[in-house]
């Protein structure tokens, strides 16, 4: 039961300055009710918050937890799948994504991309991550003052997720509108109801048209056709007749597109927040770049770009003092397994030293990010452009805007000095 000075938890409704820094938010929860039952809401499956990282590798690793709502409770009309059954467009795209799959199906899928996201292929991509990045702050340098997501966080895991699938460069303003507007129909962002996910509708309609046409034109080429990139792939393995109807390779790719540019926007963004914060920090790793790789993965422990991540209960089970009856939806909460001091000594401090430890950023389990190597390339070629590039990084005032979003989290504006000039 929660204590009587520990209101029920909910992602929805958290004050600005919660949004911004939710750590003590979470460790209340964590040191008074590590596994927490939210409110009972009528006509609606039972909700369990998890705050610890034992309890949250747990329920991400148990396959007595999966992402199948309807799996989880196939005789009632609580559990109808992660989008609105009149919102057609939307769930066919999103039920085809890797995320929200469980085995056989996440098996096979992962196993057809997998090898399109191994480290070799990572390694050739980083002189065009690279280029990428400097491309975009060439423009940025050239204003006193910048919205670093809006002129670099934003485009930049865009333009190389699209320049892995192959995709026009112009077009990554329309792709990320659209790819915006299906965050809409997120769990913390579709609160203003049925806008959110009308919004989320249309954008689905836009993207399905936009993948079929660029996979229709992708068929039936010749062997040795001089595209390779990571679409025309699938279409060729479709083709040779792998399991990937054309529902799934359009999901996939919108999945791809979404996913992987979400997420590192958000810990760009970030990332300069807890380090303009950490001035020290700051000087340390602009002296000596070897510690970049260990950086990122402190940084992504310290405050990672997804906060939580959700789970239906398949079968009746027992979690954290609670009796968890099959079919309750379970949110382990990320952001506060990854500063539990029964893992991770003293995790308020962000220390780039911290001997290497498995953070939860990208998740655990079967779902632990497809893409987290070209994620932690990109998050290491773009933090490093950006602290050799904008000498002012670390000068004078920000203004930060974070998103309404305690899933994916991060500022939706952080307007900062680029420059040294006076």
């Amino acid at each position: 039961m929660p204590s009587a000075t520990l209101p029920r938890f909910d992602l929805l409704g958290w004050a600005e300055e919660d949004i911004a820094h939710p750590y003590p938010v979470y460790r209340r929860y964590r040191e008074n009710a590590p596994v927490h039952r939210g409110a009972p809401q009528e006509g609606k499956p039972d909700t369990y918050y998890v705050f610890t990282y034992a309890e949250a590798v747990h329920v991400l690793s148990n396959r007595r937890f999966g992402r199948d709502a309807r799996a989880a409770s196939p005789a009632t009309g609580a559990a109808s799948g992660p989008v609105p059954a009149e919102y057609e467009a939307l769930r066919t795209l999103v039920e085809n994504w890797l995320v929200f799959l469980d085995p056989p199906r996440h098996t096979e899928l992962r196993a057809l991309l997998g090898t399109e996201f191994s480290p070799s292929v990572v390694a050739g991509l980083r002189p065009r991550i690279s280029e990428i990045a400097h491309e975009l702050l060439d423009g940025l340098g050239e204003h006193r003052e910048a919205d670093l997501v809006e002129g670099f966080a934003a485009p930049f895991p865009l333009l190389v997720i699209s320049a892995l699938l192959g995709l026009p460069a112009e077009h990554h303003e329309w792709l990320r509108a659209n790819a915006l507007a299906l965050q809409e129909a997120s769990t913390t962002r579709s609160r203003g109801g049925a806008g959110g996910y009308a919004r989320a509708e249309a954008a689905s309609r836009e993207f399905s048209r936009y993948f079929r046409r660029e996979a229709r034109s992708r068929r039936g080429g010749c062997a040795d056709d001089a595209r390779g990139d990571l679409l025309t792939r699938l279409v060729r393995a479709q083709e040779e007749g792998a399991p990937l109807g054309t529902d799934a390779l359009v999901g996939t790719c919108v999945h791809l597109l979404t996913a992987g540019h979400e997420t590192t926007t958000n810990f760009l963004a970030k990332a300069v927040l807890a380090l303009r914060a950490h001035p020290q920090s700051l000087e340390e790793l602009r002296a000596d770049p070897e510690l970049t790789p260990g950086a990122v993965e402190e940084l992504l422990r310290y405050d990672p770009p997804v906060q939580a991540v959700t789970r239906w209960a398949y079968e009746d089970t027992h979690l954290g003092g609670h009796e968890v009856p099959r079919g309750s939806r379970v949110i382990a909460l990320l952001g506060s397994a990854n500063r539990d001091p029964a893992r991770f000594p003293d995790p308020g401090t962000l220390d780039l030293h911290r001997p290497a430890d498995r953070h939860l950023g990208f998740g655990f389990g079967i779902h632990y990010c497809l893409g987290a190597g070209l994620a932690r390339a990109e998050a290491e070629i773009g933090l490093t452009a950006l602290l050799n590039r904008l000498p002012g990084l670390d000068h004078g005032r920000q203004q930060v805007e974070y998103a309404d979003d305690m899933v994916f989290h991060g500022p939706a504006r952080l307007v900062l000095r680029t420059s040294d000039l006076p």
